[in-house]
């Protein structure tokens, strides 16, 4: 049986709970998770390793009063539509999942492939890290590990505003062009676009439950999270909040 925290909250909390996650989790102080959340209100993230200046266009993001952070894992930058997508995060023992790395991404994307059956698509999974429809990004992952636990976490766009995620994150003409395509919004789509009509938030969370149950052959128990979980979540929000954090690159 594995624990089910269904949430919401800023961007800052949300990067920093993922966080004490993992580090209680190292400390064999939580169960198995997985979360399912919606980053509200809508902000971005960014890849560890990535420089602000070629992640985000930073200028829109100050007009529009839109938030970003810097997570503890790799990959690109993400936007997350408080109205079009939600977020996933397993958090696990490593010995529940291949070691290695490429097989792990398989492995747990295979609840995001599973959800999106459920749905009527038909997904595939494109290492290393994304799930496409239609040869078009629907979801990517990133993961981080701690001695004996993991993270990993990604996004599902169920309806994402692509114009609006167009203008706020920037991919290099060589990854376009790698990809066979002219701009990011060739490059990815959404649930509703795929289905050709308007899908809620409500019907995703529960393919995400089933789907992920399906692909991880484990039943899931719907909590809440405990003090330890809340308090250090609160304390390592302030530091994705912080400038110092943020333009680390």
């Amino acid at each position: 049986m594995w624990r089910l925290i269904v949430n919401e909250g800023d961007v800052y909390w949300n990067m920093g709970l993922d966080e004490a996650m993992l580090e209680l989790k190292r400390k064999g102080l939580i169960p198995n998770t997985l979360r399912l959340y919606v980053i509200k209100p809508s902000a971005i993230t960014i890849g560890y390793f990535q420089k602000v200046i070629d992640a985000i266009n930073l200028e829109y993001l100050e007009k529009k009063n839109i938030s970003f952070t810097r997570r503890i894992t790799g990959g690109g930058s993400v936007y997350h539509d408080a109205e079009g997508e939600i977020t996933y995060s397993v958090i696990a023992d490593l010995n529940f999942i291949p070691l290695d790395l490429q097989e792990s991404y398989r492995f747990i994307c295979r609840g995001i492939v599973e959800a999106l059956h459920i749905l009527g698509l038909e997904a595939e999974f494109v290492p290393i890290n994304d799930v496409v429809v239609n040869g078009r990004k629907i979801s990517g992952s990133a993961q981080a590990r701690r001695g004996d636990a993991v993270l990993q976490h990604g996004t599902l766009m169920y309806n994402t505003n692509l114009d609006l995620l167009e203008k706020i994150l920037k991919v290099s003409k060589e990854k376009l062009m790698d990809r066979g395509v002219l701009s990011i919004r060739d490059r990815v789509t959404t649930v509703s676009l795929e289905l050709h009509r308007e899908v809620n938030k409500e019907e995703v969370l529960e393919a995400l439950k089933k789907g992920f149950a399906r692909a991880l052959h484990v039943n899931f128990r719907e909590e809440d999270l405990t003090k330890e979980e809340l308090s250090l979540a609160k304390e390592l929000a302030s530091k994705y909040s912080s400038r110092e954090w943020k333009f680390k690159r």
